[in-house]
């Protein structure tokens, strides 16, 4: 039978069992470091410290920390959701595409850099999935395939450019206290010119902000599309 412990013996502590290393596993710790503290936090070693492990055994997972970049992009995208394109209502669905990608990578700060950096070349199956459903809801209506080509290309870059900015912005890489003072800077510098000078400038300067952040997207995305409407009607 078993006996207890003596009190003179140490009571032996179970180990706690660790999951297998996998590209699943590796990915979501990434994440996780992401989520926390941005783009730039994110390394192999960092990953393999979170796993309890050493950097090489993430090897036989992910090739390096640019695949584990464009792994995590993709992953994020895995939570937008895709629309069954209505032919009614293809251009407010697109609009809503656009800004549910936005708000993906807005909550992962610095992700909008792999999408920057992998724009050019759908990094995925969710990336994938993406421009399949960009390019079918333009077709929906009624731009011939080369103009959708054209469209989805100049919003998916305006989308992530939004998103670089955004996440620059939320997270610190732009340093709002100099920024502050260079905008000082020059509304006291235009308003020392003559009258006339820049007026348009002057009026608008102050017009960009993060409080109006979205609304600034939403009207470039309604411009864009109202042309693309015009022209394959």
């Amino acid at each position: 039978m078993d006996l207890p412990t003596p009190p003179w013996q140490r009571t032996p502590r179970r180990r706690a069992v660790k999951q297998p290393l996998s590209q699943d596993l590796v990915v979501r710790a990434g994440l996780d470091i992401l989520a926390k503290e941005g783009i730039d936090a994110v390394s192999m070693r960092r990953v393999a410290q979170a796993l309890d492990t050493g950097p090489a055994s993430l090897y036989a997972h992910v090739s390096n920390k640019d695949e584990l970049d464009e792994l995590m992009f993709d992953r994020i995208l895995a939570g937008v959701e895709v629309p069954e394109p209505d032919p009614a209502r293809w251009r407010d669905q697109i609009k809503e595409l656009l800004q549910a990608q936005v708000q993906a990578m807005l909550a992962y700060p610095g992700i909008a850099k792999v999408a920057w950096r992998t724009m050019m070349i759908p990094v995925g199956p969710n990336a994938l999935r993406q421009g399949e459903a960009q390019l079918a809801l333009l077709r929906a209506g009624g731009l011939s395939a080369r103009h959708a080509a054209y469209a989805s290309d100049a919003l998916s870059t305006y989308a992530k450019a939004f998103a670089y900015e955004g996440n620059a912005w939320a997270w610190g890489e732009v340093p709002a206290a100099e920024l502050a003072e260079r905008g000082k800077q020059m509304s006291d510098y235009l308003r020392s010119l003559p009258a006339g000078t820049f007026p348009n400038l002057l009026e608008t300067m102050g017009m960009f902000n993060g409080d109006n952040a979205s609304e600034r997207f939403v009207f470039a995305l309604d411009a864009f599309l109202n042309g693309l409407g015009a022209a394959s009607a």
